[in-house]
């Protein structure tokens, strides 16, 4: 479903450029390349992630003209898609109209999560909460970031991993768009993605509501996306800051419509 909805909005609209050098460290690690490549706005590279056991996309898109240390918001895709989701969606224009219209700069960063949930739940060997908490950071710090993003974005697959995210380090900030929870066990196994209930029910955000307590929290969902009735779940037990429900599917349409809104809440809570 998702990459069905995104290939027909970006047929229709046309994909973004990705700048920027494309650099693959042997060690996952800073190189000389890679700090020339910052000046770009947006630059994709390779890394080793010994958590998931592979080598995952990184990408950093910046404001246009902006360089120095800045704050980070991290980025998690949906099921079927990657790390350069947010580049075909417009993120990039979207963050240089921000800066453009006076708000405070900072840097998205999006890294490729794999397909099961950003919990690694059916395979130990790839932990993809693991690669965000313990590798991550030095990748930001590497690469002249803030080590700890600020808050998280997540879309789809990508909103139940922000959730989980935020509950595992106290309150970042978190927009999620279109999350895709579920109402019971039997939804949940259709994705063949947790090794069992037990599995989904220790990352399933629904059922650990108050580690959000406290959580600066923005939620976007269309009224013909089928995990509607779960993101009104998630909205009435959460009392979120935003709670934005407005006409729109789970597809790339609706989420170029909304990732405007998102980014400025996230940027409101930024100091």
């Amino acid at each position: 479903m998702l990459l069905g909805g995104l290939g027909v909005a970006l047929a229709a609209c046309g994909r973004q450029p990705t700048t920027g050098a494309d650099v693959q460290p042997a060690n996952g690690r800073n190189t000389a390349e890679t700090t020339a490549a910052q000046v770009e706005p947006v630059t994709v590279e390779h890394v080793r992630s010994a958590a998931r056991g592979t080598e995952v996309q990184l990408i950093t898109m910046r404001p246009k003209g902006v360089t120095g240390e800045l704050p980070v918001c991290l980025a998690l895709h949906g099921r079927g898609a990657d790390a350069s989701m947010f580049v075909d969606l417009g993120v990039p224009g979207m963050l240089d109209s921000l800066v453009s219209g006076g708000s405070l700069p900072f840097a998205v960063v999006s890294v490729d999560g794999g397909d099961d949930y950003w919990v690694g739940a059916k395979d130990p060997a790839d932990d993809p909460q693991r690669m965000l908490t313990e590798e991550l950071p030095d990748w930001l710090g590497d690469r002249g970031l803030a080590t700890q993003p600020f808050a998280v974005l997540g879309i789809s697959m990508g909103g139940y991993g922000a959730l989980n995210y935020a509950r595992g380090l106290g309150s970042p900030t978190v927009a999620v768009l279109s999350p895709a929870l579920f109402l019971s066990w039997s939804e949940a196994q259709t994705k063949d993605v947790f090794a069992s209930e037990e599995a989904w029910q220790a990352t399933d955000p629904l059922q650990h509501v108050q580690d959000l307590s406290g959580v600066p929290l923005g939620v976007w969902c269309g009224t013909q996306d089928p995990f509607l009735d779960a993101t009104r779940d998630l909205v009435d037990s959460v009392q979120p800051k935003v709670a934005a429900i407005g006409e729109g599917d789970h597809d790339a349409a609706y989420w170029t419509r909304v990732l405007p809104a998102a980014l400025d809440f996230v940027v409101a809570s930024f100091g």
